[in-house]
């Protein structure tokens, strides 16, 4: 069992920034080694936003946030952040924490949400 919990959405300025935590929890959290975000707005499916290795030595980034997006992860504290930078409207979303035990299953998780854990997710909302 691994226990996800998001902290840090709100609402900001269109090219202000926002930072989001995860925590992680949990016996197994180790063995859900790869972590990342995903995020779904109304009407529309969730999908890829970032992710993380266990070291952190590789990241991956949906297109349309590289270069604005940061990802990032503590282990000692458990925890993946991601900072958001120059945030755009088409930001807004609910965004979710998630963990799988590879790259490959977080990867698809967004289609196989049982592929892996999920956070309760928070909002981010961001006015023109």
């Amino acid at each position: 069992q691994v226990q996800l919990v998001e902290t840090g959405g709100g609402l900001e300025q269109a090219g202000g920034s926002l930072r989001l935590s995860c925590a992680a929890s949990g016996r197994s959290w180790r063995t859900y080694a790869n972590m990342g975000w995903f995020r779904q707005a109304p009407g529309k499916e969730r999908e890829f936003v970032a992710d993380i290795s266990w070291g952190g030595g590789t990241t991956r980034y949906a297109d349309s946030v590289k270069g604005r997006f940061t990802i990032s992860r503590d282990n000692a504290r458990n925890t993946v952040t991601l900072q958001m930078n120059s945030l755009k409207p088409e930001d807004t979303a609910v965004y979710y924490c998630a963990a799988a035990m590879t790259a490959q299953a977080l990867a698809v998780m967004s289609r196989s949400p049982k592929a892996g854990y999920w956070g309760q997710g928070t909002q981010v909302t961001v006015s023109s």
